[in-house]
């Protein structure tokens, strides 16, 4: 059995700053021990349960968080960037299921730690066939084209609600709870990788009974930019139209090609924002 792992960070427990999740930073190993801990402890009980091949997407930030020599399963591990299929990069058909690990709430969400969608710099929102989504909404495009279930995800309350449109029947652990953007009130690490280690076990023991995400097509994706500027560039990107002052939609039955159009815009408004 085969699974495809993308981790992200914010939802790690213990994290709830920006200080704890970028490379150069005191914190940062602190926090990258806190990340590889539950990443290894989904990796054991996905192992309990069966699996017995895993691929990692290091999908935070630069993409060169985690340390391969630190992965359990002998794991392949998928780092830097700039990755064509971004936080999916590495995903096929050959994969009996995906974990979202430490996923995190979109921007706009009332309790959510670190919350954002892709560029916080950028994006105010983003919505697929009218619905506000966050990154694991976007990122089950892929997951849909190949016709592979989710099966896991990990992080805050809001993560776990906001992944049941996309995978209603996937295993969600959710390992802290957010008071805010900048705070919550998180599980003891060795706690939340204990209950992290049971939710891969009964995922992948339950992964016959779920599904791929569906999409109505033609899917519409439509984003809204914090400023205009950014939406009148976007349409630079071919089969991008404007659909507001600060907004621009795609419309397409071919789920791989608004993915990849979504990720061209994010990689574009990455090189505009005005640091």
């Amino acid at each position: 059995m085969k699974l495809f792992l993308s981790t992200d960070f914010e939802g790690t427990s213990g994290i709830v700053a920006w200080e704890q999740i970028m490379r150069g930073n005191a914190e940062f190993e602190q926090g990258l021990r806190l990340l590889t801990d539950e990443v290894n402890a989904v990796i054991a009980g996905a192992i309990e349960g069966g699996a017995t091949e895993f691929v990692v997407n290091d999908s935070h930030s630069t993409m060169r968080n985690l340390h391969p020599q630190d992965l359990l399963g002998r794991a392949t591990l998928i780092t830097g960037r700039h990755k064509p299929l971004y936080m999916m990069e590495g995903l096929d058909a050959s994969f009996d299921g995906i974990c979202f690990v430490s996923y995190h709430g979109s921007i706009g969400a009332e309790h959510a730690v670190l919350s954002h969608t892709y560029n916080p710099g950028a994006i105010w929102e983003v919505r697929i066939n009218g619905e506000i989504v966050g990154e694991s909404g976007i990122n089950a495009l892929v997951a849909a084209h190949y016709g592979v279930p989710v099966i896991f995800v990990s992080g805050d309350a809001t993560t776990a609600q906001e992944a049941k449109t996309i995978a209603p029947d996937a295993e969600k652990v959710v390992v802290k709870q957010s008071l805010g953007r900048f705070a919550a009130a998180h599980m003891h690490p060795s706690a939340a990788c204990e209950l992290l280690h049971a939710g891969a076990v009964y995922a992948v023991r339950n992964l016959s009974s779920m599904r791929a995400p569906q999409f109505s097509l033609p899917v519409t994706l439509e984003i809204t930019f914090l400023v205009a500027d950014m939406a009148d560039m976007a349409t630079w990107i071919r089969g991008v139209e404007r659909s507001s002052a600060r907004s621009v939609k795609i419309t397409t039955e071919h789920l791989l090609d608004l993915y990849r159009t979504f990720v061209t815009i994010v990689t574009l408004t990455r090189s505009l924002v005005d640091r």
